[in-house]
């Protein structure tokens, strides 16, 4: 049977799980959904209010997924609201995933820039040495810290939490501690998630030391499919071109870390 990933599935949402105060899993059936590669994404459909890009989150359930949002806009907040028994749509999965290199492995999440790296961490082979960073703004926005813990419990493994307040784990920015893993030892690749800026960072201390380096970036997405052009970085379209990036490309690219466009299309500064 021909499935077409531009035509929007309907599926009930079956849980929803608070992770924090303004961060909730809404879990589903979709088979399709449920064995995409990391660093994928659909788009989706809140009834009534809006559509928009999301990463796919794992389900420890088998032929199950999930969207893991954080309520800020109109369209997050309708997904955020979304309660058992209700609908919302859902097409592709769109975009290319990460290049999974084996050996001693960094992954760098921020916020709900984790999704990909939860779906990354379960195709890492059992020989490797993983250390997961997570960063935070304080101790209440902490989330899936365990889920990595128990995903990577036959790896050599280290999961490592900074909070901008100090209020749990590390005080500080994630990205100190991206430098300072960085310099301090040989990572065979790195791979980051989250707000632009720290991906900015972490790109650049992963291209000053020669480590292999991909983002998943995040943009403005309307059509999700390279028509409308709201997800350009340059010369790329994100949903199209991505989202992931590997860090030589990234720093030929202009706009990365410096520039993100509104919904009007206009250039404007981080």
């Amino acid at each position: 049977m021909h499935i077409n990933h531009n035509h929007p599935t309907i599926v009930t949402i079956e849980k929803v799980i608070d992770e924090t105060p303004t961060v909730r899993t809404l879990v589903f059936s979709d088979e399709i959904m449920s064995t995409v590669l990391p660093g994928q994404f659909a788009m989706v459909w809140i009834p009534g209010v809006n559509e928009l890009p999301m990463s796919i989150m794992i389900s420890k359930e088998f032929g199950k997924a999930a969207f893991t949002v954080r309520k800020h806009g109109p369209a997050s907040t309708g997904l955020f609201n979304i309660k058992v028994g209700e609908q919302i749509g859902i097409r592709g999965p769109y975009g290319n995933s990460f290049d999974i290199k084996e050996g001693k492995l960094l992954l760098v999440g921020g916020g709900t820039g984790l999704v990909p790296m939860m779906r990354l961490l379960t195709f890492v082979k059992p020989t490797d040495d993983v250390t997961l960073l997570i960063g935070a703004k304080s101790k209440d926005e902490v989330f899936f810290e365990s889920l990595a813990n128990g995903i990577l419990e036959n790896n050599t493994h280290k999961v490592i939490v900074s909070t901008d307040d100090g209020s749990y784990g590390e005080k500080g920015f994630v990205t100190d501690l991206v430098e300072k893993l960085v310099n301090d030892t040989h990572f065979d690749a790195v791979y980051v998630c989250g707000p632009e800026i720290m991906m900015y960072k972490t790109v650049q201390s992963a291209n000053t030391k020669g480590i292999f380096v991909q983002a998943s970036l995040e943009r403005m997405m309307k059509c999700g499919v390279g028509i409308c052009g709201s997800c350009c970085v340059g010369e790329d379209l994100v949903c199209r071109d991505g989202t992931i990036f590997d860090g030589h490309h990234l720093s030929q690219n202009k706009e990365f870390g410096r520039f993100h466009r509104n919904k009007a299309g206009i250039l404007e500064n981080y």
